[in-house]
């Protein structure tokens, strides 16, 4: 785990993976769009334009869904919202914010929404693919306990490990993998404040700090769903590509088949992504659950796959867009 990879000497500004791979993503998600909207922009500097207001967009989606989805954990201090470098974004919040903002952005500049949609599902999944692996190492969104070989063991006072010295009744789990003695618990900074949370690992003794790294105290191997995610994003985004392909001849020949209409590969993205995120929960161990078993994103996305649906069959029953003209260009 590497949460934080290295410090802009004077200023003390600390450069956080996490944030660190949503740039990336967010390059290449940029990239991808920008190749394969040639054939029908303008200009690309509008795709580059609304890439930008759909970061800042997203980054303020997320941080609002995050905020609402663990509201208690701000209610004691209001002013936290907006710590934002501390972490805590949703990533689903800021997909829809930011595809809310570029739907209105290319209304705007008349760009052929649904030609549009189609390349952002592909750059989007291309962005989440580096997103994930910021997640890991960043060491939130963690897997359930297992005892398969590609088992990863977050270290001493991570998410992770914090999560299995404790009772989390919110997930049904009324004992804690870890049985953490009392003497981790409570300590007293240089400054003299006195804190009865988990002890960092530098006010350790040698002993303890053995049977936390290597002894009978150290966290168990979880799945990493993180990379699992990762991988599953990088198979979306050539899927979702692959289909994307095949709308592209099925326009060119005049001749539209199922679900090659434009905008069909948008609508098709959720229901995908749907489906890959609805499986992952189920070997995730950090999201509560909200109803019947299910976890909060669980719902939100029954509630993609449904909206998914919907746009593939409106998308399959209206008449495609007209693209500009060449002298247009």
């Amino acid at each position: 785990m590497h949460s934080e990879f290295f410090e802009i000497p004077i200023i003390h500004l600390t450069i956080k993976s996490y944030g660190l791979m949503m740039v990336v993503g967010f390059l290449a998600a940029v990239a991808v769009i920008r190749h394969l909207s040639r054939p029908f922009t303008r200009d690309p500097q509008i795709i580059t334009n609304a890439a930008l207001y759909s970061l800042i967009a997203g980054v303020v989606g997320a941080r609002v869904f995050f905020v609402i989805h663990y509201f208690d954990q701000f209610r004691s201090d209001p002013k936290s919202v907006f710590a934002i470098w501390n972490g805590g974004l949703e990533l689903i919040g800021g997909v829809v914010m930011a595809i809310l903002v570029i739907v209105l952005y290319g209304r705007r500049h008349k760009v052929p929404i649904r030609h549009y949609l189609d390349v952002l599902a592909i750059g989007l999944a291309a962005a989440l693919v580096f997103g994930r692996i910021g997640c890991f190492l960043n060491g939130c969104c963690y897997g359930k306990p297992t005892d398969l070989p590609w088992g990863v063991r977050f270290p001493y006072g991570s998410f992770s490990y914090r999560s299995q010295i404790q009772p989390d009744a919110a997930r049904h789990r009324l004992q804690p993998y870890v049985a953490l003695p009392k003497e981790y618990f409570g300590y007293t900074n240089d400054k003299g404040d006195y804190f009865s949370d988990l002890k960092p690992e530098k006010y350790l003794t040698p002993e303890q700090r053995e049977l936390v790294t290597a002894g009978p105290y150290r966290a168990r191997p979880v799945h990493p769903t993180q990379l699992y995610s990762s991988a599953g994003a990088a198979l979306l985004s050539l899927v979702l590509y692959g289909l994307w392909r095949r709308s592209q001849r099925a326009e060119t020949l005049g001749r539209y088949t199922l679900l090659t209409k434009p905008g069909s590969t948008f609508g098709l993205m959720f229901i995908l992504y749907a489906i890959l995120r609805f499986s992952l929960e189920m070997i995730r161990d950090d999201n509560p659950f909200e109803f019947d078993g299910l976890t909060i994103s669980q719902l939100l996305c029954l509630a993609l796959a449904i909206l998914g649906i919907v746009l593939a069959v409106f998308f399959a029953r209206s008449q495609p867009e007209k693209l500009p003209s060449p002298k247009s260009k």
